[in-house]
């Protein structure tokens, strides 16, 4: 078993005093604490300049000071700036009396945050993980040139998680060596094992062109593999034509499926096969495998029953089921759109088969907690390479908000590769983004989460962002409550499964997977480093919006039902969810954001 290398005194408080700041501004931001202004700030401690500790934190970026007491005679203070959304941004580096959060939560549990015991116990185990994680990420960081020389599979790896979640690492259900093993940071490629589950606990479901299970097994395994199987099966006195093959995740087989189907093992349903040899590498959602040795073979999504940000990443039964379903829906929305399939050319990269294994027992018992629901599946999602034209590459959304060891943000390294100016390579960034998501919402009432991890830019030869890529469904797919005409050829099992949300809410997806969970950090980013004011940043979004409404003045009506240029709009929490609604308690269904109160929306107009 791996052991995990050993950490270092001064690199655990470089990343402690940065989780930091990024507790006490997402905290502030949620209305969780509520910092007041410090009429005595006095020095300023510790380094008001911390590479990486965030964009333009420091006194000169225009900051004021700021008191959080917290009880028993300790009062944290700090410099901070406020921006868009009412967002705060807390410069590391001038924290006081100490950069620990782990000392910030033990006296400021039961005052400021008001947690219970057993939320603490857990949020405390949840932030060691993540800081762990962060001392050993910046132990390999390379720079933002390096980074932009990197592909699509690999950049994951360097990515340092949801910069909107505090214990954004925590795993809970990972060991160290676990962690050294499969997490994304690892950057260690896997051959994965298959099992082969009888169809009387096994569905399989397909995109047309995958009707059937041979044909995905023939487009993603070697013959000589597929016999191999077979012969396996065979060899158990059994017929491979009554059993489904799917690939499991090493630490999920171990963890969960050996012990809780144990009695599908021992009667046979289950059995265990070899692997199929192909190298696979974890991406930042964990479960989810791009194939490396053969990049053409679709990226498989797997369970993984690991405590993460707000769930369990396991695959609910349902959704998985329907997968196929809601990728084809999608696909035939692009199909028939001529300004989707040719103008935008935004790639959709669809869940084209699945097969679900529901349990004996947990799947057919009311109020069991959903993480036991969640066991045993596989997905298989379209491979990006195949969509891409002569000279594209491709990134998450994410990576534009990086910054290396020595504060660069990946951002700025790609505008200047690309020769254009900050607020014209800005302006192809928003053209890029924002056009296919705005044409879903107002023209079918439908929209994707494009947060940085769902959501892939696509740049050209010279770095320009020119198009969009989605992905994640049927997690991430949710559709106007009012009914449209548009929805009226909807399947019935696509209908089922899809989220749906009154239309006054339907573009807080938008708002909170976008412009809050990532142009909300973009921002002060190209301000620092790019100088583009943030106000300036602010209404180029807002004009990319208008734009698209001048383009489509047939949707005037639709402008109104999905406003996204309200002068307020809910604040979502993903933080306080944890904190305060469900803590680390078992449920029998999935949790969601958290809504308290209301913030201005930078996109009102002056």
């Amino acid at each position: 078993m791996p052991i995990p290398p050993p950490l270092h005194g001064a690199d655990w408080q470089r990343a402690a005093r940065r989780l930091l700041a990024k507790m006490l501004a997402e905290y502030a931001y949620e209305a969780v604490i509520s910092p007041e202004p410090d009429p005595d700030p006095g020095p300023v401690s510790g380094p008001v300049s911390d590479p990486g500790a965030g964009p333009g934190l420091g006194p000169e970026a225009g900051s004021s000071a700021y008191r959080l007491p917290l009880g028993d005679g300790v009062t944290y203070r700090f410099r901070a700036r406020r921006g868009a959304y009412g967002s705060w941004y807390v410069d590391a580096g001038s924290i006081t009396p100490t950069g620990d959060p782990l000392h910030f939560l033990t006296h400021g549990h039961d005052t400021v945050l008001a947690l219970a015991g057993d939320t603490t116990g857990h949020l405390i185990r949840e932030l060691l993980a993540t800081l762990s994680a962060d001392v050993r990420l910046d132990a390999t960081a390379i720079t933002a040139a390096e980074l932009a020389d990197l592909d699509y599979a690999d950049l994951e790896g360097h990515q340092t998680g949801h910069p909107w979640l505090v214990a954004n690492k925590g795993r809970l259900g990972f060991s160290a060596a676990d962690t050294a093993q499969w997490a994304p940071e690892a950057r260690q490629h896997h051959r994965l094992p298959w099992i082969a589950v009888h169809r009387d606990l096994a569905q399989y479901r397909g995109v047309a062109a995958l009707a059937t299970p041979d044909r995905l097994y023939a487009e993603e395994l070697p013959p000589d593999v597929l016999d191999a199987f077979a012969g396996t099966i065979t060899g158990h006195g059994r017929d491979p034509a009554d059993y489904l093959l799917l690939p499991v995740h090493p630490w999920q087989w171990d963890e969960t499926i050996a012990p809780l189907f144990a009695a599908a093992l021992a009667d046979g349903s289950i059995l265990p096969l070899a692997t199929d040899n192909d190298l696979r590498l974890p991406q930042q959602s964990i479960r989810t495998f791009l194939n490396t040795s053969r990049p053409d073979r679709r990226t498989v999504k797997l369970p993984l029953s690991v405590l993460n940000t707000l769930v369990w990443r396991g695959l609910p039964t349902e959704r998985t089921l329907a997968a196929p379903a809601v990728t084809a829906w999608v696909h035939g929305l692009w199909d028939a759109d001529p300004f989707l399939r040719d103008e935008t050319r935004v790639i959709l990269l669809g869940e084209v088969a699945s097969i679900t294994v529901e349990h004996p027992l947990y799947d057919r018992i009311p109020g069991v907690p959903y993480q036991y629901r969640e066991l045993l599946g596989c997905i298989w999602r379209e491979p990006l390479n195949g969509h891409l034209d002569p000279g594209e590459r491709a990134r998450t959304l994410a990576a534009l908000l990086h910054t290396d060891p020595d504060g660069r943000s990946f951002t700025a390294e790609l505008v200047e590769r690309s020769g254009l100016a900050p607020h014209v390579w800005l302006r192809h960034l928003f053209a890029a983004l924002l056009p296919p998501l705005l044409h879903f919402l107002y023209q079918y009432g439908t929209v994707f989460s494009p947060h940085g991890e769902n959501a892939i830019v696509v740049f050209d030869e010279h770095d320009i962002p020119v198009r969009l890529a989605v992905k994640d469904f049927v997690d991430d797919v949710n559709i106007s409550a009012e009914p449209l005409p548009e929805h009226a050829a909807m399947p019935d099992d696509v209908r089922a499964v899809l989220l749906t949300e009154p239309p006054a809410f339907l573009t807080q997806f938008i708002h909170s997977g976008l412009f809050i969970g990532v142009f909300r950090y973009l921002a002060p980013l190209c301000e620092e480093q790019l100088g583009v004011p943030e106000g300036e940043f602010w209404a180029m979004v807002r004009d990319g919006i208008l734009r698209h409404q001048d383009r489509f003045p047939e949707l005037k009506e639709r402008f109104a039902t999905f406003d996204l240029l309200t002068p307020r709009i809910e604040r979502l929490c993903l933080n306080r969810n944890r904190l305060h609604l469900d803590g680390y308690r078992d449920r029998p269904d999935r949790p969601h954001a958290a809504v308290h109160g209301t913030v201005r929306n930078p996109l009102s107009g002056p």
